[in-house]
């Protein structure tokens, strides 16, 4: 994913659309820096509907363990079974196989509130 065309939260997740008209999730590049080495990610289970902001997974690292919250409201579709193995990906890519999960039945419009990323970055500090 270009995260130029990502939207992010304020807690540091990003939201973007794949090829599949699903709304794939992760955390920003930021996020992962922060929390030092990924050691565990404990995802939702697929059908589990999501309201905007509610807690979807937690992610345990070195440093601390995080939760990982919906930045849109929506119903679980996927969810990346490779962290369960590799749980370094959100480290080296986590704009790509580093992603937690996908959403359906997302309202396209709920995207807007939420920061572009030149907007994340200055919320950053960078």
């Amino acid at each position: 994913m270009n995260p130029e065309l990502l939207r992010f939260t304020e807690t540091h997740e990003w939201i973007g659309a794949d090829d599949g008209g699903l709304y794939v999730v992760g955390i920003s590049d930021h996020a992962q820096h922060e929390l030092g080495d990924v050691t565990y990610v404990d995802l939702p289970r697929p059908g589990a509907r999501l309201e905007q902001g509610a807690k979807a997974a937690e992610v345990e690292s070195v440093k601390a363990a995080s939760d990982i919250y919906a930045p849109v409201a929506g119903v679980v579709a996927a969810v990346n079974a490779e962290l369960d193995a590799a749980t370094e990906l959100v480290n080296q890519e986590p704009y790509g196989a580093g992603w937690f999960f996908k959403l359906q039945d997302v309202d396209p419009a709920s995207l807007e509130s939420l920061m572009t990323h030149d907007q994340y970055k200055a919320f950053c500090g960078e």
